[in-house]
């Protein structure tokens, strides 16, 4: 009855977690924001809508969106215009419509591992097939030249890339990523750079993807920026000739994207910068408690995330992540077991620090009284 396409994915294994949780565990497994959006943006998406914005409009998004968009990124990549720019409903829909228009039967897409479960999903609703990179702990969770060379075959064609990255909150150098756009020119394969934590540097400046190379189409959403998870409102930057490609298969996906979300997403962009520095700043302070306690645990090392606001400690207790995520989650915490990420987060749990210091130090204690009980594998 059903599409063959449908037994090709499977239900995502952070879901799966979060539906055995109940309104009393402690989440430290979302991923989103504990913030509301900015009050003037959702004024702003009131007003839209009293002001008449509910009908139709562009397939490519709202002009002045658009133009404020490149305005901005072209800080990345000089000259950007709006035509440049493509709305779509949030960065998930964003890389459906990437993969549909650039995978076909037949065609490889290399996958960052572990790495966001969209990807390998998206590709395979795609028609696509799915080629994994390691990440690995030792490289700080940094793809190498070697590991994409020894995956690339003949009808390898596109390469997923995430930075900050979930799960692990790695930052890619700027000097990593311009050698791996260049590899990826050279060999013909576009590389689709999913950026939506790019506020969530700590330290530094974000280094983009874009603007290394014409070969380039990053994603990206106001969903952590402004903690708009639930407004759906993202976009992508390309070339003006892959925008127009992009464009066509966003007409099929949705026709536009909603109206009121990408005035209030504007008003945003051009007034709330303070938002972010006061949300980079919180994040931040929840990093180094969580890093530090977990370090401080036996059977935990962890890793100091360079962006994003999740921790990817490995393990050293004698069971697999599955069941450890739910021994945590049977004491009253939410975490995501690394495999969830594929096969290369075993020995890996994933934890968020998008809820309060309070909240973080509370199940921290949890945890660490119910590890003193797990076994240790010395091996």
């Amino acid at each position: 009855m059903f599409s063959e396409r449908v037994s090709k994915v499977e239900l995502s294994g952070i879901r799966k977690f979060f539906e055995m949780a109940d309104e009393n565990t402690i989440n430290l497994g979302i991923g989103q924001p504990d913030f509301q959006p900015p009050r003037s943006a959702i004024e702003a998406y009131r007003d839209a809508m009293l002001n008449g914005h509910n009908g139709y409009g562009s397939t490519s998004g709202l002009v002045e969106l658009r133009e404020e968009i490149a305005k901005e990124y072209s800080k990345y990549r000089p000259g950007l215009t709006k035509d440049n720019v493509l709305i779509h409903t949030g960065a998930t829909q964003g890389l459906k419509i990437i993969t549909e228009s650039l995978v076909d039967d037949h065609i490889e897409v290399l996958c960052p591992q572990p790495g966001f479960v969209l990807y390998e999903a998206q590709v395979r609703l795609a028609g696509g097939n799915t080629i994994s990179y390691p990440l690995k702990k030792e490289n700080d969770f940094i793809p190498t030249l070697e590991d994409l060379e020894e995956r690339r075959t003949p009808n390898t064609k596109a390469m997923i890339v995430n930075s900050p990255s979930n799960p692990s909150g790695a930052v890619y150098p700027d000097d990593r990523i311009k050698e791996m756009v260049d590899w990826a020119k050279e060999h013909d394969i576009v590389v689709i750079s999913d950026e939506v934590y790019e506020k969530l540097v700590y330290g530094e400046d974000h280094k983009s993807f874009l603007g290394k190379g014409d070969n380039v189409v990053m994603v990206n959403s106001f969903s952590k920026r402004f903690a708009m998870t639930g407004w759906r409102i993202g976009f992508s930057i390309a070339r003006e000739d892959w925008i127009k490609k992009l464009g066509k298969i966003n007409y099929y996906n949705i026709a536009c994207p909603p109206n009121p979300t990408q005035h209030a997403a504007l008003h945003a962009l051009r007034n709330e910068s303070d938002f972010v520095e006061k949300m980079y700043d919180t994040f931040l302070k929840r990093r180094d408690i969580i890093v530090d306690r977990l370090n401080q645990i036996e059977g935990f090392d962890c890793m100091m995330p360079k962006g994003a606001f999740y921790v990817f400690p490995r393990y050293s207790f004698d069971m697999g992540a599955e069941e450890l995520a739910k021994k945590i989650l049977e004491n009253g915490v939410l975490a995501v077991p690394g495999t969830a990420f594929g096969p290369a987060g075993k020995g890996h749990i994933r934890f968020s620090y998008a809820n309060s210091k309070e909240n973080i130090n509370k199940a921290l204690d949890i945890i660490e009284d119910a590890a003193a009980d797990w076994k240790i594998d010395d091996g």
